[in-house]
């Protein structure tokens, strides 16, 4: 008997394509997390924290679907906000929502 610790999860890209997501290979993640670590220092910066997130998802798109992950220019064009909370949340294991209420909380602190 096998166990699936994680399933394979399909997102729809803007143009229709369908990929399936799931957690990063450790030899990805390591490169993920390493550009990730990074948003807290342009956090302030929204077009510098877009380009970080988008960078992530490049790197996501190695193991995911190479083609998307060689050009920022054409992963752009497929992918909206929303998706890139998905892909970083497979990928990762990273809530980006649930991160934003954190920061949102110790700011108030």
């Amino acid at each position: 008997m096998t166990t699936t610790v994680h399933e394979e999860k399909i997102i729809t890209l803007i143009d229709g394509t369908k990929i399936k997501v799931r957690p990063l290979k450790i030899s990805l993640l390591r490169k993920f997390m390493k550009k990730f670590e990074g948003l807290g220092a342009v956090q302030n910066d929204n077009d510098k924290s877009m380009t970080l997130l988008i960078e992530c998802v490049a790197i996501a798109m190695e193991q995911y679907k190479p083609e998307l992950g060689e050009s920022i220019e054409k992963l752009e064009d497929v992918i909206d906000l929303p998706t890139v909370y998905s892909i970083i949340e497979a990928a990762s294991g990273i809530n980006l929502s649930d991160t934003a209420l954190l920061a949102l909380a110790q700011e108030e602190l």
